[in-house]
């Protein structure tokens, strides 16, 4: 598998030609999902429409089936009135009625109690037994047909209706009859006052209904269902839910919940279409009320009846279209590869340049369309190639040499700068430490210190401007620094006398901001000057909290010629502690261009006063370094302690 997948990402026209497929894929589901919808409304229209005329078919034939037995009713209702003086003839009636009409299984006309004079149980009745027709007198103790639904629901209702399927039982004194599931038309009998004198009963088999309206069926599975009043099945496919179980027994058992709510609509005289699972199969139940009987007629026909030939026209449809999608990547990917293979020949070529045979000749394509126009870019780039290389193997070897003679000049610098510690061992009393970082190769701060008799001249400076300039006017201040200090001057005239030798022919306007100073090891006595520098924090003797010194508001050397630098002085600097720094420590930034700032550098110094030279600025490196972060340094930072015990 990884083999293909790697296959795959290394070829170009196996990746256009999927694509290409894959769009075709999207086309065609698209066209697909938009002809299926279509189709499939048109499957259930039609389904809408057979459903509709086999349930009307259904209805028409269930009522001339119904109408033929209320007309056989009152048929027998009118010979009755005639002939209540003669009721052996009743029983001659009741033979006629199911001759007349051979759908009905029985028909029986039952009076009330003592009727007729010395007759408690009067009730003729013919039955129809296999195509013989027996007549008998069906009351008596053993069948009390006073109690009985057929007698009584015309009674109380006082109108003609349909019972619920029931099982009749008959006895006799040569035979007893098991006359099967009925259902009855009942219709009740009135003398001339209107009171109710009996009941003519014609009997039809709900087993025979199911058959005659077997065959009328819109699909091979489907089916018809009629239920009573209250939900008993009238007319259903298997013969096991005939007159024994109602709409509402599966759901009853949790089996088939859609089937709840389609027998109350069916009870409730409605018509309509619903989706409900019988014995786990989803079907469609079509169903609308049978009229004047309060029964409901469904037909119940399987989705797989309905949509069969369309999901497999469906399913023919996505085999052809992934037959035709490989035959399509096939021909693709061969087309495509024909056409790419000058490209497949120009990447080999490339990469044998791209190895270092710069002198190696692209094939030469003629051809107008865009590989054609790679080709020939593929060339100029050569050609040109060949000169940015040979121009940056210059250029290389330039940046080498400069960045060599930088590496010296760093070299030069940091060297030039004191950086043996401590500096004066045998001064014991003398605690001296220092530390410089260009933000370059070379930078424009710079420290120094030397002794002469006992007297520790010392200076911090920053210059103008970073780089080899900066580098070069921080030497000249160096050496100056020296010379000057050691003719005996004091720090004020140190900074007259260079800064007069400074703009004298100061040109490019830079300039040095520097704390020079004369540190007496005897006495103690420190003079100092600052020239435009930061001022330096300084650590009381006595303990006291850190805090910036004092210092005159000098120019920085360099700016204005014949400046009176002043200078200041400490008479007893002994058991004190001076720090000093360039701008590079309380103006470094970190990545949201938020300074360290004079703050920060205070509350750093909080507590050091006991610490040494060495220590202190350890702390102040760590600090700065936290609060920068991975920001690039931005300018030189210089840093210089003393302490003098």
């Amino acid at each position: 598998m990884r083999k293909l997948l790697n296959m795959f990402r290394s070829s170009l026209p196996a990746r256009l030609s999927f694509w290409v497929v894959l769009a075709v894929v999207i086309v065609f589901l698209i066209a697909l999902f938009r002809v299926s919808l279509t189709a499939r409304k048109l499957v259930w229209d039609e389904a809408m429409q057979r459903a509709t005329q086999v349930l009307e078919n259904c209805e028409l034939r269930l009522t001339r089936i119904l109408d033929d037995v209320e007309q056989s009713a009152d048929n027998v209702e009118w010979l009755v009135y005639r002939h209540l003086d003669s009721p052996d003839t009743l029983f001659e009636y009741t033979r006629n009625a199911l001759q007349g009409n051979h759908d009905l299984v029985g028909c029986s006309i039952a009076f009330e109690p003592y009727f007729f004079k010395g007759q408690e149980y009067f009730s003729a009745y013919s039955g129809n037994n296999e195509g013989v027709i027996e007549t008998m007198q069906e009351g008596g103790e053993d069948y009390q047909y006073f109690y009985l639904d057929w007698y009584l629901m015309p009674k109380l209702l006082n109108q003609p209706c349909w019972t619920e399927p029931f099982c009749d039982w008959e006895y006799g004194d040569d035979f007893s009859m098991d006359t099967d599931m009925l259902i009855s038309y009942c219709k009740p009998l009135t003398n001339a006052d209107g009171e109710f004198i009996g009941v003519v009963s014609l009997d039809l088999s709900p087993k025979w209904l199911s058959e005659q309206l077997a065959s009328i069926k819109p699909y091979p599975h489907s089916s018809c269902v009629l239920i009573s009043r209250g939900g008993t099945y009238l007319i259903h496919h298997d013969p096991d839910k005939l007159f024994y179980q109602t709409i509402f027994t599966r759901n009853l058992e949790g089996n088939d919940p859609t089937m709840d709510k389609l027998g109350h609509d069916m009870q409730n005289q409605m018509e309509g279409v619903q989706e409900v699972v019988v014995d786990g199969v989803v079907s469609h139940a079509f169903y609308k009320p049978l009229k004047n009987t309060g029964w409901s007629l469904a037909i119940i026909c399987p989705e797989k009846d309905i949509f069969g030939r369309f999901n497999r026209l469906r399913v023919t449809a996505i085999l052809l279209m992934l037959l035709g999608l490989l035959l399509l990547y096939f021909l693709t990917s061969k087309v495509i590869s024909k056409t790419l293979a000058p490209l497949k020949d120009l990447a080999a070529e490339a990469g044998s340049i791209a190895e270092g045979n710069f002198g190696h000749k692209l094939p030469q394509e003629k051809r107008a369309d865009e590989i054609g126009t790679l080709s020939r870019s593929f060339a100029h780039m050569q050609d040109s190639l060949v000169s940015y290389i040979d121009e940056l193997k210059e250029t290389t070897a330039k940046k080498e040499r400069i960045e060599g003679e930088l590496r010296i000049a760093h070299a030069i610098q940091m060297a030039m700068v004191p950086n043996i510690f401590p500096p004066f061992p045998e001064k014991k009393d003398l605690d001296l430490y220092a530390y410089m970082s260009p933000a370059r190769e070379v930078g424009g701060d710079l420290y120094d210190y030397f002794l002469v008799d006992d007297k520790l001249f010392f200076c911090i400076g920053d210059v103008s401007g970073k780089g080899v300039p900066a580098s070069i006017v921080m030497a000249m201040t160096r050496n100056m620094f020296r010379i000057l200090g050691r003719q005996a001057l004091s720090p004020a005239e140190v900074a007259i006398n260079h800064n007069d030798t400074v703009s004298e022919e100061n040109e490019t306007m830079m300039f040095v901001t520097a704390f020079i100073g004369i540190l007496d090891l005897k006495t103690g006595h420190l003079d100092y000057c600052n020239c435009g520098h930061n001022p330096p924090v300084i650590f009381p003797a006595d303990g006291g909290e850190p805090r910036f010194l004092e210092c005159e508001p000098n120019v920085p050397i360099g700016v204005c010629p014949g400046w009176k630098f002043k200078g200041q002085e400490i008479a007893d600097f002994r058991g004190c502690t001076l720090f000093l720094y360039t701008d590079g420590l309380n103006e470094a930034d970190n990545a949201y261009d938020v300074e360290f700032g004079s703050d920060r550098l205070l509350a750093t110094l909080t507590d050091a006063s006991s610490a040494g030279a060495e220590a202190i600025i350890d702390r102040m490196r760590r600090a700065v370094a936290a609060h920068v972060g991975g920001a690039e340094q931005s300018d030189d930072l210089t840093m210089l302690c003393l302490k003098l015990k």
